[in-house]
């Protein structure tokens, strides 16, 4: 919840990312707010009052998975709204031509989409979402340890630049700093 909260005020990739681990680690855990508590929760040193409201927060997302039937697989659908979200200021940004930077790292990263529009077969709702499913694999290998080739560390360079920067003006749209009309 703490961390969730940040990551989703300050990088909207990483949040995604950080709410799909969370999906994942709930599923780990079989859905047992027990297990939760004594792997997860009880790690915060936070004061009481926290640490409840924490674990209302996993018991209410338990809740949720179990009531959209994701049990097995799948995202919550706040999140599917949160990635379409950011689809959408994708959009924009390609329809628009006018972010340039933008337009560049989207050329950059078109082979490595490519290629997971192959691997994925179609399993993803949108390119942006197919972007977040190559990001949050990469750190499944990393967190796992396994080894990745210098050619695979490349293309997610490519993609993390692309996403990292679709975030930044998603969250600047989002905050009215920057006005979509404005570019």
């Amino acid at each position: 919840m703490i961390i969730a909260r940040d990551k989703k005020q300050k990088n909207i990739a990483e949040y995604v990312i950080y709410m799909w681990q969370v999906e994942d680690l709930i599923r780990a855990c079989n859905f047992d707010i027990e297990i939760i508590q004594k792997s997860v929760i009880d790690k915060f040193n936070q004061p009481e009052e926290v640490m409840s409201d924490i674990r209302q927060w996993y018991t209410h997302l338990i809740k949720m998975m179990q009531d959209e039937k994701i049990q097995k697989s799948g995202h919550l659908q706040f999140m599917k709204n949160t990635v379409n979200d950011i689809y959408n200021t994708h959009l924009y940004l390609l329809n628009k031509e006018s972010d340039s930077e933008y337009i560049r790292l989207y050329n950059d990263a078109q082979q490595q989409m490519q290629m997971l529009v192959q691997k994925n077969k179609g399993e993803s709702a949108n390119e942006v979402e197919l972007l977040f499913v190559a990001l949050y694999g990469f750190l499944m290998l990393r967190l796992k340890g396994e080894s990745v080739s210098e050619n695979t560390q490349s293309d997610i360079r490519k993609i993390s630049s692309l996403v990292s920067y679709l975030s930044e003006k998603h969250m600047r749209f989002e905050s009215g700093k920057e006005s979509m009309d404005s570019l």
